[in-house]
């Protein structure tokens, strides 16, 4: 059976739980990690080997996913994960990212946006930029970030060909033309 037809039954699942919860972001990000366990084969060999108990498997899985997320999984999460490797399903993780971003990205409420800074986010700063695009457009948001070292600070916050530039060069450049038009 093709993975995309596996995937979709639980990118519906996840979707749902998501929706309900507005737990998009939290969501997305234990996909992302479970895509990247999927595609490491040390991880693919683990789960496979009949010679690890299913217990082992399980704390091992969750541990991973807790320190790459940098936070325990809730009571879904862990159900979520306990079922992949029950039904030997880890493999479909990337599949199952792919189908609910798909869904993320057409539901009606929901926005994605890319933020892009001059370092790497911390957990705070992404959910604080979440809820001010959350009240500001008084819907769902998801976002995707992204390091761009040639920002000196600030970011740049983007849907699709709106552009939202709080970076520190922005700054300087519009204080650039004022001067320049001062004179």
């Amino acid at each position: 059976m093709e993975l995309t037809t596996i995937a979709k039954p639980y990118a519906n699942a996840i979707f749902e739980i998501a929706q309900k919860n507005k737990s998009y972001a939290d969501w997305k990000d234990v996909l992302e990690v479970g895509a990247l366990v999927a595609d490491d084969a040390t991880m693919c060999a683990f789960v496979s080997s009949p010679s690890a108990t299913k217990f082992d498997k399980v704390r091992t899985m969750t541990a991973v996913f807790e320190s790459a997320l940098g936070r325990m999984l809730n009571r879904q999460e862990a159900s979520f994960v306990n079922l992949l490797l029950e039904n030997g399903r880890i493999r479909v993780l990337p599949d199952i990212l792919d189908s609910f971003k798909v869904m993320a990205n057409l539901g009606s409420d929901a926005k994605a946006f890319r933020v892009i800074s001059a370092y790497k986010l911390s957990t705070t700063e992404e959910k604080q930029i979440v809820s001010d695009l959350s009240d500001k457009y008084n819907t769902t948001v998801s976002i995707d970030t992204e390091v761009d070292e040639n920002l000196v600070g600030g970011v740049v916050i983007k849907e699709g060909d709106k552009v939202i530039d709080l970076s520190i060069q922005a700054r300087v450049d519009e204080l650039s033309s004022c001067l320049s038009v001062a004179h």
